[in-house]
Order: C-alpha cells, then structure tokens, then sequence
C-alpha cells in the first residue's frame, strides 16, 4: 500500500498507526507536515510543507481559522502535486482535518481520504459556553465560523474516525453516518505501574519516589482550559496544610487551546497571584516520554482537569499506570471515569472540593487501591493499543483498491 498522512505536527495522533505500517515492507508510508522538527520515525518518509504566508492582520477575526486552514491546505495541494508529478499517487490518505485535507479531492480526486475528526466548533460549542454560559451574538457568529473548514473536509472525505463518543457528538448529525469512534490507543504494556521507579526533576538533584507524596498536573499547555488556574489554586491550599507534599507541574507555559493572555502567560499569572512554596513545586516544560512515566508512576494523585473538550492522552496514560485520578466532572471525563470505580470526580471550579479530594487520596491509600487497580483494568479493557490498532489497519485496507 501506498499511504499519505498529512498533519501540521508530526507524528501527533498518527505515531502508532504509522509504526504498525512500516513493519510490511509492501507499504510505501509519506508523511507531510510543517513541523520543523528533528522527530522521525523509520520507514516514515517525512516532508516538510512551507506555508507561502501568515494570516493578514487585517483578516476577519470570524475567519483567521479559516484562513489559516485555507493557507496550510494550499501549502499541501502543492507539496501533493510535486509528488505526484514526481509519480506518487497513494491508495490512501489519512488526514488531521484542521485545513490540510482540504484541497487534497482536487489533487487526488479518485483517493480514498480519511479524516480525524478532532474537534467541531457550533455556534452553541460547548467547551466555550462552559466558561461563557451566555455568549453574546458577536461571540456565537465567531464560533459558528470556527468549524467552516471542518464543514468542508467533512463533505469531501470518504470516511472521519474520532477518538471518543463525546467527540462525535459535536458534529452535526448530517456527518454521523461516516464517522466511526475509534480511540488512538494506549500502549499499556509500556505504561505500567512501577513501585520501584523514581523520577528526576530535571536540572536538580531531586529523586522523587513512590514513598513521597506527590501531586502531579500533566498536560500539554498550562492554560484554562486544562484547569491549570484551578489546579495552582489548589496546590497552594495543599502546600500550606501538608509540609511533606511535593507538586510537580508538567507542560509547556503556552496556550494551544485558550485565548492567550494579552501580556504574560497563566504561569505567571498564577505565580504572581498565589503565596506558594517556590521550594516544594516543580516546573518541568514538557518532558521526554520516559519521564513522563516516571512522573505519572510516582504520582500519589493525579489531578486532571479540562474544559468540555477533547480528552487528553494524559488521562488514560495516567490511568494505566495505575494512578487515582481526581478528575473534573465534566463530559469527556465522564465517559472514561465512573466516580468512585475508577477514578474521582469533582466540581471544575470548586477549588475547595478538588483540594478535599486529593487529601482524602492522600490519606486514604488503602480505601482507593481499588480505584487505581479499575483505572488500569478500564485502559487495558477499552483502550489498549493492541486491541484498537487493527481496526486502524482494516479501515486503511478497507479504502485500497485491488491492483489488478
């Protein structure tokens, strides 16, 4: 086989997919991207896209997503067609619909394309009213836009997977009958509980292990929508009341989902805001893969919060390797977490409940043994890498068309 993916980050949600293709030696793999980065993955075929431009200040703010889409599309079109006029036509193109599959139906018109279906913006979309309950008209017309490019890739793809339920949801119904629900997949052989491990705090002499109390916020951005003001909030309550508790806080000091701050970001916000002992919590940016084991295997409690969004892998790694979880009772969490089985639920904005839950974890570690041992068990039952990636392989079999 002959498959494209295209994604503006590289590998992103397509790592394991593309590690199980190259093991046939049959399968010719391209990736295109724009991230300039030195990630590679063998037997991967990487191609860097140049975007011609950025979004013009003076464009619409209703449509700069759009716009941006529009320009990291045009920049694929044309890296698609140098392939193939250099001979390249896939069977098959898996696409992260976020603008790069947008014009790809009219460079292959006759390849089967497959979309990840990540997010859909509605005017009503519920990650924005969760902060904002009643938006105003300017505010529901910008969302109404924010999927405009979604709307098209969805028309022209052959086929949309979409990691959980609650993503599907927010797609219009019109869409449903071609999107199928099929999770990434976590490899749970890799991330696995360890008593014995211990985690380095990078550029310090400090070793933490599961003999510490460790308190442990683990996601991509520290931003509101993943909770990080509630999270800070909550670590200077448990700081003061617990002299032995350390607060390790892993991600990058960025917005990928929020609207930034006009100056600063919410670290420094929050740095600035809160009376926190500077010596018992550690910044990590975001850490290599194996030390995010480490981190998430000598975590006490795992607090994870988040907007009603897309869930993040940091929750179900967490989960496999054992942890109890606090986590927000909001949508996505819910289709993962049944309070009290696998994991424990708390009011997104009550600083208060999530610092009395995290104690109790705290104090508790023999009542929430169980919890930790159906976090693992819900992972390795519903998400398990092995068990959802050959769904993956047949759909991508699925689309090729037989040579003859």
């Amino acid at each position: 086989m002959k498959i494209l993916f295209t994604h503006r980050n590289f590998p992103a949600q397509f790592r394991h997919i593309l590690e199980e293709l190259v093991k046939d030696p049959n399968n010719e793999v391209l990736f295109l991207t724009n991230a300039k980065n030195d990630k590679t993955i063998p037997g991967v075929k990487k191609y860097i896209y140049g975007r011609k431009r950025e979004v013009p200040k003076n464009c619409h703010r209703y449509l700069v997503p759009f716009e941006e889409s529009v320009i990291h599309g045009q920049a694929v079109a044309e890296a698609c067609i140098i392939l193939r006029n250099q001979g390249f036509v896939p069977d098959v193109i898996f696409a992260h619909a976020w603008g790069n599959s947008l014009f790809l139906k009219d460079v292959y018109p006759d390849v089967p394309l497959i979309d990840y279906c990540e997010w859909y913006f509605r005017a009503d979309s519920a990650d924005i009213l969760f902060a904002n309950p009643n938006p105003n008209e300017d505010v529901r017309a910008k969302n109404r836009c924010g999927s405009a490019q979604m709307a098209l890739d969805m028309f022209a793809c052959d086929y949309g997977i979409t990691p959980t339920h609650w993503q599907k949801e927010q797609y219009p119904k019109e869409f449903h009958n071609k999107i199928e629900v099929l999770h990434d997949g976590i490899d749970t052989e890799y991330l696995v509980p360890d008593n014995n491990v211990e985690f380095q705090i990078p550029n310090s002499d400090i070793k933490l292990t599961c003999e510490d109390e460790v308190l442990v916020y683990a996601t991509r951005g520290l931003e509101p929508y993943r909770g990080f003001p509630q999270f800070m909030q909550v670590a200077e309550k448990l700081l003061k009341k617990r002299p032995n508790l350390k607060v390790v806080v892993a991600g990058k000091d960025r917005c990928f989902y929020s609207e930034p701050l006009p100056q600063g970001t919410y670290k420094e916000l929050m740095l600035n805001k809160l009376d926190l002992d500077m010596s018992r919590i550690f910044f990590t940016d975001l850490l290599p893969y194996e030390d995010y084991r480490k981190l998430l295997q000598v975590a006490s409690v795992h607090v994870y919060l988040t907007y009603p969004y897309v869930l993040s892998w940091s929750l179900l790694d967490s989960m496999s390797v054992g942890n109890c979880i606090v986590a927000s009772g909001t949508e996505p969490v819910k289709e993962v977490i049944q309070d009290g089985y696998n994991g424990i639920l708390c009011d997104f904005f009550n600083i208060d409940e999530i610092a009395d839950k995290v104690e109790y974890v705290l104090d508790n570690p023999d009542k929430v043994q169980s919890i930790k041992e159906n976090a693992r068990n819900t992972v390795v039952e519903k998400y398990d890498l092995k068990k959802l990636m050959p769904r993956h392989i047949e759909i991508i079999k699925s689309f090729v068309k037989e040579k003859v």
